[in-house]
């Protein structure tokens, strides 16, 4: 593994050439058309960039669907989400997420993610098995807004005071499953305002990378989180300090979208968030997701 410089200067792993994206998270992946079948050797350094800087950046990609899925396969198994209904696309490729705010027709999709912020989340920890990654394809993007940052969640949990281990150890909290990463109520769920009733998983609050070993914090989103045990006071009070420590700027990274970029991240040590744009203005994205396993 590179040594402490990887997040300083640009380096190479075999044929792969790492760039830093900060000194925190992220690295782009220059001089690899990932359309293409991969090598063995190309793919394992893929993964140890991965592992190092969390996110990888790769620009300037033509990707058709399938070799999106492909590319996403290096990584681990591609999932298709559970859906009620399938566009020509998903209906073909049912691993491919469409994430836009509008329809084949150009309708404004305001029921979905919309044009709105997307706060700070861990892709699907709603569900007790949530992806171990994402990678993001850029197919339309609008002139300004839309921005996605993400954030190490490694180095929030190596800074938390010793005060505030102790608090959080052996800790789980709920992961809402009613609403989305805008706020929006999920159909089918009831709009009730009471986290000590919010419907979802409990995942541990620190949890431990099955690959790295390294610890993390896993908190999903804050609105109706809840920390089982306690009463709701102490529950908002320890959650709110916790997501204050976790969602400084100095462990995030924000990338601006050009056509063609793929962003890739790690679900389990890596939380994300999208600025807001205009709404006249179109965005198409194509997500896929990695299978992950049960967080612990």
């Amino acid at each position: 593994m590179p040594d402490s410089d990887a997040f300083f200067h640009p380096y190479k792993l075999g044929d792969v050439e790492v760039v830093p994206c900060s000194t925190v998270i992220g690295a782009e992946i220059r001089n690899i058309d990932i359309s293409k079948e991969l090598s063995a050797e190309i793919i394992v350094s893929l993964i140890q960039a991965w592992h190092t800087h969390l996110v990888l950046l790769f620009r300037q990609q033509d990707l058709a669907p399938e070799q999106h899925i492909t590319f996403t396969s290096y990584f681990g198994t591609p999932q298709s989400p559970n859906r009620t209904s399938f566009t020509p696309l998903t209906e073909k490729h049912p691993e491919i997420i469409e994430v836009m705010n509008v329809d084949m027709d150009d309708k404004r999709l305001d029921h979905s993610l919309g044009n709105s912020e997307a706060m700070w989340h861990t892709d699907m920890s709603y569900k007790p098995i949530p992806p171990l990654g994402s990678a993001l394809y850029s197919r339309e993007i609008p002139p300004n807004g839309g921005d996605t940052c993400v954030s190490n969640m490694y180095l929030a949990y190596e800074d938390l005071s010793e005060e505030m281990l102790r608090e959080i150890d052996d800790k789980c909290a709920v992961h809402d499953e009613s609403r989305n990463s805008a706020g929006i109520l999920r159909p089918g769920f009831p709009d009730q305002k009471d986290p000590t009733k919010t419907p979802g998983p409990h995942h541990p609050i620190i949890r431990t990378h099955p690959e790295t070993k390294r610890k993390t914090l896993f908190l999903g989103r804050r609105p109706y989180s809840y920390v089982p045990g306690l009463s709701y006071e102490k529950s908002e009070y320890l959650l709110d300090r916790l997501w204050a420590h976790a969602s400084q700027k100095k462990y995030s990274w924000c990338h601006q979208w050009a056509v063609g970029d793929l962003l890739l991240w790690d679900n389990r040590c890596v939380m994300h968030r999208r600025d807001p744009f205009d709404k006249n203005q179109r965005r198409v994205m194509h997500r896929t997701q990695i299978a992950g396993s049960r967080p612990f």
